[in-house]
Parts: C-alpha cells; sequence; structure tokens
C-alpha cells in the first residue's frame, strides 16, 4: 500500500489491485474511523476524505494497519437488472463484432459483472466481465444526451446511465431500474464488489 496526500483532507491508497480495493474499502467502512466523510474506491486506488486536516492524519496512520477482510465477506449479492434490448447502436454493435443481433444479447446477458466502481456520474456502475467478443470502441462522435437507463458498451467494460448525460458508448438496451435516486438511502442502488446480471425482458 502507497499512501498519498490528495488536497488537505483526502488520503489517496495505491493499491496492488481492484480486490485488494474492495477489501480495503470494506475495512474501512467497518472501522468507521471518526472524521471520515467520503470513500471513493477506483481500479487501484482508494480516496478517503475527512472532515479535517488532524483526522486525515489519523486515517493515514490508521490504514496500513487495518484487517482486510477476505473476498467472500466483501462480494455482495447478485442484482439482476431486466434489460430491453433495442438500443440506437445494437445493430452497429452486431456489425463490429461480425455477431448476428440475438448472439450479442445472448453473450452480453450470459455472465455475471463485477462492480468495480462507480463514477462519471452519480450511480453510473462500471461493470468487468464483458465476454471479449463484445469488446468494441465507443462511438467516433459522442452523444451530446444519452437517455437515463441506457445500457452501453466501450472497450472491455459495459455500465448504465443512471442519468440523462453526454456519452460516447455504444447503446445495445435500456432498463426502467433506477440506478441513483437522492430520496433513497443510500441513493445509489449498486456499490463497488456488488454483482449484477442482466436479463432480457
Amino acid at each position: 500500500m502507497r499512501l498519498r496526500t490528495a488536497g488537505p483532507l483526502g488520503v489517496l491508497a495505491e493499491l496492488a489491485d481492484l480486490e485488494t480495493v474492495h477489501r480495503l474499502d470494506a475495512a474501512v467502512r467497518a472501522a468507521q474511523l471518526p472524521g471520515v466523510v467520503d470513500v471513493v474506491p477506483g481500479y487501484r486506488t482508494l480516496l478517503v476524505t475527512s472532515c479535517s486536516a488532524a483526522s486525515a492524519a489519523r486515517v493515514r496512520k490508521a490504514l496500513p494497519l487495518l484487517d482486510l477482510p477476505g473476498l467472500d465477506q466483501v462480494r455482495r449479492t447478485v442484482v439482476e437488472i431486466p434489460v430491453v434490448y433495442d438500443g440506437e447502436d445494437l445493430a452497429e454493435v452486431a456489425r463490429l463484432t461480425d455477431l448476428p443481433v440475438a448472439e450479442v444479447v445472448r453473450r452480453h446477458t450470459a455472465p455475471e459483472y463485477l462492480v468495480a466502481f462507480l463514477g462519471f456520474a452519480p450511480g453510473f456502475p462500471y461493470l468487468l466481465g464483458l465476454d471479449p467478443a463484445l469488446h468494441v470502441p465507443r462511438r467516433a462522435t459522442p452523444r451530446t444526451s444519452v437517455p437515463a437507463g441506457s445500457v452501453a458498451l466501450a472497450g472491455v467494460q459495459t455500465g448504465i446511465y443512471p442519468a440523462a448525460t453526454p456519452g460516447g458508448w455504444q447503446l445495445v438496451g435500456r432498463t426502467d431500474v433506477a440506478l441513483f435516486d437522492g430520496d433513497r438511502e443510500p441513493p445509489a442502488l449498486l456499490a463497488a464488489g456488488d454483482r449484477l446480471r442482466f436479463a432480457a425482458a
């Protein structure tokens, strides 16, 4: 673990891999360290933000001493997301992959995905586990507005747009499931370490 200062109130832990990120994330949340106001996982980093410089200094000392739970204690129940596969780019994805549309759908619904982390927009899950045959590039020209609930592909990842935002991923379908709701606790449906399956609706 390599610790870096991230502004006056943050400590950024650089870690070996995503599994260690998820284990440290769980350990920090379980420890309920005084003064911690936010914990943000990335692919190989965990940012811990505190309410004061003194609290950040205590977090910096505490992080290397935390006992990390096993992965079986970190990874959570599978969430199923129903999807209508009628995305504007579905035919283009079929062309790029040289697969029939039905096979694109079959391969997209087959895996169990890992929520690596949330980012880009509140509640947007970066999902790992996409069939290599579906690894397609981002659109050459991003859209200025992608509808909320759009299910999309880009590179090795798939994800779901929680709200209408600009975006350049290839749209393959849509879901009515609310990924983010400010009136819900917690507001985000998913968290880093969750697992997810898509089901054709």
